[in-house]
């Protein structure tokens, strides 16, 4: 049976990537399925609903159990993420419905909705959800919802059900996610804005990094510490007295996070990054994605020019791949043109970053490589770092 998505796809790179379906889209279509079987006592082999996104889904149903001497219906539907790279894809998600006797009087129909095994439970405000919930998001819970009340109501019934969402693997896959970050403990979340599964879906992940943003935020840090990726977290394990875990990535979305920064009330950020990555910002590049623009070495030149380098080393300059190599061609003319250099290139850095936020936040940026070192600061770095740090030790 077609499950909905044959044929839809999306374009990325000039390929075509098939799209899937959320965790979300899983648990309503078990739910659906197990109230369909509780009410006529009859296994069902395929469901069926409506996506927000406008997609209607078919779904395959596995494991059937119908228990009417106990008063319950379960079973899975597998998650199947299409074509992105996704550590749920083919999870079996369960779920397993009960319901009071019918109470014609009541003329209403009451969901309750938990999470079982696997299913993370939230330990720390700033979340979809609030803290002692599972980890079930606002959609997923209102499709649930919606799709338990049409059964119901075709089927007469009125009264309370009772949902209990469970996702055997969850634990497991929930290492690999940004769970246990974010104090979501004990499985993994179920999520889903539109129900569908877009591959590669640059809206999730800065949608990801907004929800570690405003969690942040809520629980009292006013200044934050965020680095791009992995290079940043090991270089501050060293560099900074304080825990690079409680640094918040923001992959190639400077631009972004500093908007969203600002949108969630923070009062300042200390950026601090590879200079691979950050001397992009020193162009003004906000998406330090290398699709969207390179220009590492001719902001490097440039500002080697104004700082009086010689026209040879301009040359090596511009023939350099990493910027590393572009450091050492520097290092080898002088130290004086180097620590020049990269003070301009700080400063533009900084340039940048409070342009975008038009004065709304307290910034400063530190950029290192991992063969050099610290290269260079600019703004209110020491001051960030004490506040940043205040506000770790006092949570």
């Amino acid at each position: 049976m077609n499950n909905g998505l044959e044929g839809k796809y999306v374009i990325k790179d000039n390929k075509k990537l098939a799209l899937g379906y959320t965790t979300g889209s899983c648990a309503t279509g078990a739910s659906k399925a197990a109230a369909i079987m509780l009410l006529t006592g009859e296994k069902i082999e395929y469901v069926s609903f409506m996506t927000p996104k406008g997609i209607e889904l078919h779904l395959q149903v596995h494991d059937s159990i119908i228990n009417l001497e106990e008063g319950y219906a379960s079973c899975a539907v597998k998650k199947d993420g299409g074509d992105d790279p996704d550590a749920t894809h083919g999870t079996l998600v369960y779920s397993k419905v009960s319901m009071s006797k019918c109470d014609s009087k009541l003329r209403e129909v009451r969901v309750h909705i938990d999470g079982g095994k696997g299913v993370g439970r939230v330990t720390k405000p700033g979340l979809d959800q609030p803290v002692g919930n599972a980890a079930i998001n606002s959609t997923p819970r209102r499709m649930i919802t919606e799709n338990i009340i049409e059964v119901c109501e075709k089927a007469e019934f009125c009264g309370d059900v009772y949902v209990e969402i469970s996702i055997p693997e969850g634990e497991e896959i929930a290492v690999k996610t940004f769970n246990p970050r974010l104090g979501i403990v004990g499985g993994i979340s179920v999520l889903g804005t539109s129900g569908i599964v877009e591959p590669m879906s640059e809206d999730a992940l800065i949608a990801s990094i907004k929800i570690e943003l405003n969690q942040k935020i809520q629980q009292g840090a006013q200044y934050l510490l965020i680095t791009p990726g992995n290079y940043g977290t090991t270089y501050l394990k060293t560099a900074l007295p304080m825990e690079s875990a409680k640094a918040i990535k923001c992959s190639n979305y400077i631009g972004q996070t500093i908007d969203m920064a600002v949108e969630l009330g923070a009062k300042g950020v200390l950026f601090v990054g590879h200079l691979g990555k950050f001397v992009k910002l020193a162009g003004g590049i906000m998406n330090t994605h290398s699709k969207n623009a390179d220009s590492r070495m001719e902001i490097l030149a440039a500002n080697a020019m104004l700082s009086d380098a010689k026209y040879e080393t301009l040359k090596k300059l511009m023939e350099c791949v990493t910027t590393d190599d572009a450091v050492k061609v520097l290092k080898e003319e002088s130290e004086e043109l180097l620590e020049a250099t990269l003070e301009k290139v700080t400063d533009k850095m900084l340039f940048y970053l409070n342009n975008r936020a038009h004065g709304a936040l307290k910034l400063g940026v530190i950029t290192f490589s991992n063969v050099y070192g610290e290269l260079g600061k600019a703004g209110e770095v020491d001051e960030l770092i004490q506040l940043i740090h205040d506000n770790m030790t006092s949570r």
